[in-house]
């Protein structure tokens, strides 16, 4: 068989080469070898920049070095490092500050078990990208992570850039906010530009944030999808209610908005109805509103309330989550979720609310309602009823 695409054909006849089948396969294998260890040079290097930068960040929190040798000591540093490796990018004093902001960001101990969740969602993750990039880096991060040096750092950081970290921590509020664009940069393969797109579109306010429990009771890749596909507020502008409103009415409007509605809740929703029946040993029992998503392969129960969260409705939804469970899932179903949408929420109601709940569910609010104008405008029954009165009587004097 003859090579036809090797660089100088001509010369592998004139020396007297016979280039078979078997020379172009060990030639393959050569340069796969080659992208390969390009690759994994490339990605050992990124992690070394990152761990410095993090200790470094770290030392200048943790020496206190502005109350050590002055409010000025940061510019120091950066010129005696520029001094010292004036081809080394990296040192400017906008990026030692972004460096000690970084390690803030991620230090404390609150966030532990998040960032350790993290790493377990990158480890079970089934992207080809992201497990590639574990085989590659595998012995490295076992490496760092029996160091005393890097046992602080998050090894899962190693897949994103160090300009991606800096516009996360610079644009994201929280933890869970961050985490959410540093785990979708891992898993989708993120650009900085397209990073940036999405922070300014606000994609994790769209995609997540309700507060929930899926982590518990969801297995994880259905913990994931669940909390993309809950917000933490939805936006009802495209109703309108009456000052003092009643739940039925907030029900009867989304129905008839449903098309709307179902663009707010997202992909993957489809509408089994509005207070849908269970019988429960005997009982008529309905639930405000009954999806099932096309992604989760879940039934979800939406129960509304037009008032502030109270622990009770908890409990309520608990109910109709286990009664779907039992009287409408199948074995080609995963377990039902519950959603919550409220007027308005707090963060430590719901979750002591959760305590001792085995059913996955997650609690929302909703704003932007309009209000209905056009009641203050119409005369009422009474006004009604004295104009034709006045009238009467003008006609009975002429």
């Amino acid at each position: 068989m003859e090579r036809k695409d090797i660089q100088n054909p001509h010369f592998a006849s004139s020396v007297g080469v016979h280039v078979d089948e078997s020379y172009m396969l060990w030639i393959e294998e050569i340069k796969n070898r080659y992208k390969k260890a390009q690759i994994k040079a490339a990605v050992k290097v990124n992690v070394e920049q990152l761990l410095f930068n993090w200790q470094l960040g770290r030392d200048l929190v943790i020496r206190k070095i502005e109350e050590r040798w002055g409010v000025g000591v940061v510019e120091q540093v950066s010129l005696d490092m520029k001094a010292a490796f004036p081809k080394s990018k990296g040192f400017s004093t906008t990026n030692l500050w972004n460096m000690k902001k970084w390690y803030l960001f991620y230090s404390q101990k609150a966030y532990a078990a998040k960032l350790q969740q993290l790493v377990g969602e990158i480890q079970s993750a089934d992207k080809q990208m992201v497990v590639k990039l574990q085989q590659l880096v595998g012995e490295f991060g076992g490496t760092m992570n029996n160091s005393t040096e890097g046992e602080d750092f998050p090894w899962a950081f190693s897949f994103v850039p160090w300009g991606h970290h800096v516009q996360i921590i610079t644009k994201c509020k929280n933890i869970d906010e961050a985490l959410f664009y540093v785990r979708k940069t891992i898993e989708e393969g993120w650009s900085r530009q397209t990073l940036d797109n999405c922070l300014h579109a606000k994609l994790y306010k769209s995609q997540g944030g309700a507060i929930c429990n899926f982590a518990d009771y969801l297995s994880l890749e259905q913990s994931r999808l669940a909390q993309e596909i809950t917000k933490d507020s939805y936006d009802l502008g495209f109703i309108a209610l009456p000052e003092e409103y009643e739940e039925s009415e907030l029900e009867d409007e989304l129905e008839k908005n449903i098309t709307r509605f179902l663009l707010e809740l997202g992909n993957g929703f489809a509408f089994l109805g509005r207070q849908k029946e269970l019988i429960v040993a005997g009982k008529t029992r309905r639930i405000d509103m009954l999806f099932y998503h096309t992604r989760l392969h879940c039934y979800i129960v939406c129960e509304l309330k037009a008032k502030t969260f109270e622990p009770e409705f908890a409990g309520k939804l608990n109910f109709y989550v286990n009664a779907v469970d039992e009287l409408l899932k199948t074995e080609q179903d995963n377990p039902t979720i519950g959603l919550l949408i409220c007027k308005d929420k707090n963060q430590t109601e719901v979750k002591w609310a959760f305590k001792g709940i085995q059913t996955p569910m997650g609690v929302a609010s909703y704003d932007n309602v309009r209000m209905q104008e056009i009641r203050n405008t119409l005369p009422t029954e009474e006004d009604m009823s004295k104009r034709l009165d006045l009238m009467s009587k003008k006609k009975q004097q002429q």
